[in-house]
């Protein structure tokens, strides 16, 4: 065992590994851990888990795999990183005063560089000296979504990885730092939204895929079918700035959002749909930037009368009910639908 700053490798599952929730992995694993088992096929396939502390489908659907190769060889090789297992102890996402694991795979020149990306680099590196095969993030959210896959390139190799998950795909450029574009470096590298954690299949449907990328000998050199694809882009992030209180049903707070926001989640809003009452002092309610960092919040929202509406037609995702996640990390991101034809493709 090797330990690097944050990280522990380990050429070996930990036994009980395959048995605790994920409030007790601290029991079995000193922290952060990458854990390299051999296959039938050399070149490994790397699946990223718990990145955020309160999302266990992954590791739920890993230990369902692991245990069905338990006396078996694996048809492929695998590397497993176990992210963010103190805040999985705490059941959140991540702790206060912790970086966000999935925002610190890479950095630009401004970036204060902490442990954490020093930790990730490692990670990257040691699979980059193995020969990835292929890159899987396994991910929760905390509103109503329907399972799906989200990609950084819109290369054939990675649509075939995506859509053996979902036909709905999700293409995003931001943010910034997350696994799956950091791994689109060296290999078709695809992030799963697989619902509420607990929610009905998640463990299922994310452990059958894992498995089927296991089987995988090659990927197809053909483009991904139209109808077998719904590609959609991410054009904005909606986040509410720090100075507005925020609540769900509350109208003392400055921003109060409607009870069933989260069912908006890929639904495509007509002009004028509600979505929260706003304070009289409130002129901020909301903040939306786009891939390039411009504020875009009167493109998209109105404050009519106290009700912050729908300004043209807009698809969300990741909205939630969950404030303490709106406040850690956005409240939505906005999409539009992508033609998936091959002049229209780009990488």
């Amino acid at each position: 065992m090797g330990v690097v700053n944050m990280l522990t490798e380990l050429d070996y599952l930990p036994e009980r590994l395959l048995q605790v929730e994920a409030t007790e992995l601290h029991t079995v694993l000193p922290g952060p851990t990458l854990i390299h088992l051999p296959g039938r096929r050399e070149a490994p396939l790397f699946v990223s888990i718990l990145l955020h502390g309160n999302e266990d489908t992954g590791l739920k659907a890993m230990q369902e795999v692991l245990k069905k190769y338990r006396n078996q060889q694996l048809p492929r090789a695998l590397s497993l990183y176990v992210g963010n297992v103190a805040a999985a102890r705490a059941g959140l996402r991540r702790l206060e005063g912790q970086l966000d694991y999935n925002r610190v795979w890479s950095f630009d020149a401004d970036t204060i560089i902490a442990e954490e990306h020093r930790m990730m680099q490692k990670v990257i590196s040691s699979m980059a000296q193995r020969g990835v095969f292929a890159s899987i993030d396994i991910h929760n959210n905390t509103g109503l979504n329907p399972h799906y896959a989200c990609v950084n390139r819109l290369d054939d190799t990675f649509l075939h990885l995506a859509t053996m998950f979902s036909r709905i795909v999700v293409y995003f450029t931001h943010p910034k730092g997350v696994q799956s574009e950091a791994f689109a470096q060296l290999c078709p590298a695809v992030t799963l939204e697989c619902g509420k954690p607990g929610g009905v299949g998640g463990v299922e449907h994310a452990a059958c895929f894992v498995e089927g990328a296991l089987h995988l000998s090659a990927f197809p050199a053909h483009p991904v079918a139209s109808q077998d694809l719904e590609l959609f882009q991410s054009v904005a992030v909606v986040t509410v700035p720090e100075a507005t209180s925020l609540s769900i049903g509350d109208p003392s707070t400055d921003l109060c959002l409607i009870e069933t926001i989260d069912h908006y989640n890929f639904r495509l809003l007509d002009p004028g749909t509600h979505l929260a009452v706003v304070a009289p002092s409130c002129s901020n309610p909301l903040h939306v930037r786009n891939g390039l960092g411009c504020d875009m919040s009167e493109h998209y929202f109105e404050n009519r009368n106290g009700n912050l509406l729908t300004k043209r037609r807009v698809m969300p995702a990741m909205l939630t009910r969950d404030t303490r996640i709106i406040r850690q990390d956005c409240l939505c991101y906005l999409m539009e639908r992508l033609d998936h034809t091959p002049d229209k493709r780009s990488i």
